[in-house]
């Protein structure tokens, strides 16, 4: 895997001006400052990861009773990503909600939004440059370590497994993959790992493993870093290919997932996949809004726990709440705290 670029932005010099611009930006006791909507771009529609996402972020906006602009949808597009942005910048609200999905390019459009006095909140995906106010996520290296881990323990420690990344231009796929690959070399040497870049799409991660099987007819797992986007494909292709086989029945193929939605939890329930990572859906929703009104309020945050089970940590750019996300299998997939098993159509 490539080196990604290292962060040169100065701590110090970021904590400064975040400092600043929270006290002074964010003042809502300026008689003169009435500006309150916030402003909210949702990254993708090609997942149903991302899909709740937004139901989500409607619901809250309801129940948070918030003014916002009228969301945008860059639709896994960079320069749409940008544009719409800017668009809602125009407008002047005090926060804006975004998850950029090309994380090492997003200086220039943050930078923008810092000297307009307008907060950054970024959910799931954490910018590399540019200043934020808040990161809505969740370890992401952690979601590779759990799936090595169990699918380490699945295989005995030996055999093979095709890993479906994501686009590695994005933080999350480029975590997950590190956090993957170095558990499996630190504790499962005897696994052999076929990583296959995807870019996010489920159409190539279902070419690349149907050529993957034909080159290994041994292969006995699948790390998929999106089951939004990859669960169909992958079980279609192995229902097509007789591979679809039980949990428990010989010849059975472990899958590891990441998301947590409702499909994946279906699919663990029927023994066609084994765990996934549930990713929080409703809780990135819920504090993505409530740290974009404490923004609009000019209010501050600290590092450290917070009364809502995550631990906010620094960045050198800002900081981030990093919300829990528990593995799923058999034994809890039924579990009511799991946002997929409450989430309406």
């Amino acid at each position: 895997m490539k080196s990604r670029t290292l962060r040169t932005t100065c701590m110090g010099c970021i904590a400064v001006l975040l400092a600043g611009c929270l006290t002074a930006c964010g003042d809502s006791d300026d008689p003169g400052n009435s500006r309150q909507q916030i402003g909210i771009d949702i990254p993708r529609a090609d997942s149903d990861f991302w899909k709740a996402y937004a139901k989500y972020i409607q619901q809250e906006i309801n129940d948070q009773q918030l003014s916002v602009l009228p969301p945008t949808h860059s639709d896994g597009d960079e320069a749409t990503f940008t544009a719409n942005v800017r668009s809602m910048a125009a407008r002047h609200p005090k926060s804006i909600v975004m998850a950029p999905q090309n994380t090492m390019t997003t200086d220039t459009t943050l930078s923008e939004l810092f000297r307009a006095n307008i907060h950054a909140i970024s959910v799931d995906t954490e910018p590399e440059h540019g200043t934020v106010y808040m990161v809505v996520r969740t370890d992401n290296r952690s979601y590779g370590s759990k799936a090595c881990e169990f699918l380490g323990k699945q295989l005995g420690g030996k055999g093979k497994v095709a890993e479906l990344q994501g686009a590695l231009t994005s933080i999350n796929g480029y975590e997950r993959s590190e956090g993957f690959a170095a558990c499996m070399k630190r504790n499962f040497p005897g696994i052999q790992v076929i990583a296959l870049p995807t870019d996010w799409k489920g159409d190539v991660a279902s070419a690349k493993l149907q050529s993957t099987l034909a080159a290994n007819p041994d292969l006995n797992g699948i790390y998929m870093q999106a089951g939004g986007v990859f669960l169909q494909p992958t079980l279609a292709l192995l229902r097509q290919k007789g591979l679809l086989k039980p949990a428990g029945q010989s010849g059975h193929i472990a899958i590891v997932s990441n998301d947590g939605i409702p499909a994946e939890l279906d699919a663990i329930r029927k023994g066609e996949i084994d765990a996934t990572v549930s990713q929080p859906a409703d809780l990135y929703a819920k504090y993505a809004l409530y740290y974009a009104k404490a923004a609009a309020e000019g209010k501050s945050f600290q590092t450290g726990p917070t009364d809502h089970g995550s631990t906010i940590v620094s960045l050198p750019n800002g900081l981030e709440d990093q919300l829990p996300a528990p593995l799923v299998t058999k034994d809890n997939v039924d579990d009511k705290s799991l946002w997929a098993n409450h989430v309406t159509g």
